[in-house]
Formats: C-alpha cells, structure tokens, sequence
C-alpha cells in the first residue's frame, strides 16, 4: 500500500505544496457552472448525480459498482491514487464521494478542508473551463467497511455498545419538518445537526479537534462506541463521517438511503 500524500483534513496550503504529486487526483463536486468559472487547477468534475443511486421514495443509496467503477475510471483514478475531494458549500458532497471510497476499499484520501471557499478566499491559484482526465480501469468491489443496513440496525437498536447519531435538522428529528411517509427518528438516535461541526467563520472549514469533541462526547458518541451516522440520504451524514474518522473514531458505519429508507418503510419502529 502506497503511503498517503496528505492528511485525512488536509489544508489548502498542504495540497498547494504537494498538487505537481504524480498519484494525486483532486476532484470537485461543486455546481458545474461554479466549476467551469473557477476550480482548483486540475481538478476533474464530477457531477453528485453520478455518486448516488435512487429507488424512489429512497433516495442516497449506494451507486452499483459497475457505475461507480466508470465514474472513477472516467476522473482518471486508480487504487493507487490519492483523492482529494472539495465540493462549494461546506464539504457534505465531497465528503459523500470520501465515503463511498471507503466502502470500496480504497485506501489514500483526503477532504479539502474549507474546499473551494478556501481556496479562493485564500489567494490560491484558480483554472476555468473544463479539465479531462486520462482514463484508467478501476473495477470497484464494495467492503463491508464503513456501511450499514436497515436490517442490521434493527437488530442493534437499545445495544449500549452502539451510538446512533441523527445529523438532521432538530425538526426532522423532532418529527415537526416530514420528509418521508412517517416522520420522528430512529429508536434510542441522539441528535447534533451536521452544520456545528463546520466553522461559519473560517472558510466553512471544520471545527478544530478539540471544539469537534466537545460536540460529540456529551452525547455519548464515544470512540469505543460503534458509531452510526444518518441523516435524510446520507449526504449530509457522510460531513458527519469524516469529522468522526478524523477523530480517530474507528468503527464507523454511514447509512445509506438514511431517514428515506427508513421513514418510507411502514414497519420500522419509530421515536
């Protein structure tokens, strides 16, 4: 296994030093308009579409493996490449793609801390247009690592060992704002809105270590603990994934399809 080029957060200054690295790829989920205008120079777009499936009432699930394999074939990257993915609006895209990376077992990749807000509120450099990639063949197995099932969560609800994490709205939690035939929460989910993990004055960055801790701890989201995370697809509880993974936290589980899957299914229980 290549050693990774860069942290798991890594900063706009770190990517600037390493961004000549041969195996890095960096990869923007931002509106294609915002990218063609400005985007870090080099970076492949890559639309959120093409990262998430859809069996309609549930929305954010786990994009086949045979489509996922084009999409990254297509960006030009390989099981030895080091990604790093940004997206415009606080990093939940780009975080999503991270995620579906490490169900497939992919090893080296980074998020852009503050991604493009960052980068450009920072006096990096910046490319127009449309960047192409040289196409490799990346043939996708999904892992076990880092992904749940509603099967599996119901046999784990009222288990001490599991922390059950909604990164909702209070409302959607509460059940006050439906989006699905049922509204409410999982039995026994403790709820912190994904946004208070992201620092609204410093480029949408993450929170520091210690501020990110202070979050989770009261609520006895505990590294020692497995951790699930939700929220309506996986979109923005896949922000929530990484912020644990950089952590340290390791027995991590996203949920996708998320509150969709589970609110739209007449037989689950429901708080």
């Amino acid at each position: 296994m290549t050693e990774p080029l860069l942290p798991l957060i890594t900063e706009a200054d770190e990517l600037e030093r390493k961004i000549d690295e041969e195996n890095l790829v960096i990869i923007d989920l931002s509106r294609a308009p915002i990218y063609a205008r400005n985007h870090i120079p080099d970076a492949i777009h890559i639309e959120y579409s093409q990262i998430v499936s859809s069996k309609p009432p549930v929305v954010g699930l786990l994009p086949s493996a045979e489509d996922f394999s084009k999409v990254l074939s297509t960006a030009g990257i390989s099981p030895e490449s080091h990604v790093v993915a940004y997206d415009d609006e606080g990093g939940a895209k780009a975080c999503r793609l991270l995620w579906t990376l490490d169900v497939a077992g992919h090893k080296n990749f980074s998020l852009l801390n503050g991604g493009l807000q960052a980068w450009v509120n920072e006096d990096h450099s910046i490319s127009e247009g449309v960047e192409t990639a040289i196409p490799t063949e990346y043939n996708v197995t999904y892992c076990d690592n880092g992904i749940i099932t509603k099967a599996e969560i119901l046999t784990k609800l009222g288990d001490p060992n599991v922390a059950l994490l909604d990164v909702r709205s209070p409302g959607e939690y509460a059940g006050t704002d439906k989006r699905a035939a049922r509204s409410g929460h999982i039995p026994g989910a403790v709820n912190l809105e994904w946004i208070h993990a992201i620092d609204q004055q410093f480029n949408l960055r993450l929170k520091e270590s210690n501020e990110l801790q202070l979050l989770y701890i009261p609520l006895d989201v505990m590294p020692d603990k497995e951790v699930i995370v939700y929220c309506h697809s996986h979109h923005r509880s896949a922000h929530s994934y990484i912020a644990l993974k950089s952590l340290g936290y390791k027995n991590l589980k996203g949920y996708p399809g998320s509150w969709s899957d589970w609110g739209n299914d007449p037989d689950t229980p429901v708080e």
